[in-house]
């Protein structure tokens, strides 16, 4: 009889850890596509399990860090979770509202103040990895004269002075003309205290530039992919101060080597980040400046695509 009854609870608890393995269709990433007024904005969507019943998740908007669900609710075919504000207007949480048709997701968001909209997701793609990557030829994607090979989303604020390229204050996101897939990419930058910037990468996942020496280090402060990936350390230096990153980003995969040190070794990104151009993964993208936060200079800018 005992016997008996320690194989029912192996057996129920083996049935359990088959259920947790075999996952929901639900879980994964998903590339998140939301119409607003007319215009379609990127967000990203995480679902995993959380023991046998319990579904959470990380939700990335438009701008702002990706945050965490605290339960992704599934009822008769459809799931819905609620987001606290963080950069949004106050009112209402966030509501997110979905159905699950094949591999595609839709459903609408209820903004913070009442407006609904409508939104289309598709799973976030596999980038595959090159253990043995191949290099092209190093350039330079800032010629030290002008702003030759780049744009300002909007209204120009950004000029080239003494050899520096500069944001004296806040405005207008700098993109790359070029696009790439696979890259290392060498940039020198400094910013005054208090300041805050990013280098997107591929336009889509950005790290960290801020005035945060001396800080625990967080996905958010230096160094990190900003709300996904949180350095070993922090090692930045006083605002004033030149500073480097060395980056590489090939597939998922990143390396962020900050003034000398790694910090971030072959991490995969899970998703974009807020302030992405886009979430379309799979397709080349540019190099993006943040320029709409505070001043930034950087000195050089040199970028090695993967050879095709």
């Amino acid at each position: 009889m005992k016997s008996r009854l320690i194989y029912a609870v192996l057996a129920l608890l083996l049935s359990f850890s088959t259920l947790a393995q075999e996952g929901h269709p639900l879980e994964g990433e998903w590339n998140l596509i939301i119409t607003e007024d007319g215009k379609e904005v990127p967000s990203w969507l995480e679902v995993r399990h959380s023991g046998n019943k319990t579904m959470v998740g990380k939700f990335c908007y438009k701008f702002g860090s990706a945050r965490p669900v605290a339960e992704v609710k599934i009822k008769e075919g459809k799931f819905s979770f609620s987001i606290p504000n963080q950069w949004e207007p106050e009112g209402f949480d966030m509501q997110l509202i979905g159905m699950q048709e094949d591999d595609q997701l839709k459903g609408t968001l209820i903004y913070t103040d009442g407006k609904t909209y409508s939104w289309v997701g598709s799973p976030a793609p596999d980038l595959p990895y090159n253990e043995n990557p191949k290099w092209g030829k190093s350039k330079k994607l800032f010629n030290g004269k002008n702003l030759d090979g780049w744009k300002a989303m909007g209204q120009n604020q950004w000029v080239v002075n003494d050899g520096i390229l500069t944001s004296p204050k806040s405005g207008s996101n700098l993109v790359s003309e070029e696009k790439f897939t696979d890259f290392k990419i060498a940039v020198t930058f400094r910013y005054p205290e208090g300041s805050n910037s990013g280098l997107y990468l591929r336009g889509r996942y950005e790290v960290q530039i801020a005035d945060n020496k001396g800080l625990e280090a967080s996905d958010i402060y230096f160094g990190g992919i900003y709300g996904h990936l949180t350095p070993n350390e922090n090692v930045a230096k006083a605002a004033g101060e030149w500073q480097t990153y060395d980056i590489t980003l090939i597939g998922r995969r990143v390396t962020i080597v900050a003034n000398g040190k790694t910090i971030i070794d072959s991490q995969n990104i899970p998703g974009m980040t807020g302030g992405a151009l886009d979430n379309d993964e799979a397709a080349p993208g540019p190099i993006l400046i943040q320029g709409d936060h505070g001043p930034v200079e950087f000195k050089s800018i040199e970028i090695t695509p993967i050879a095709e």
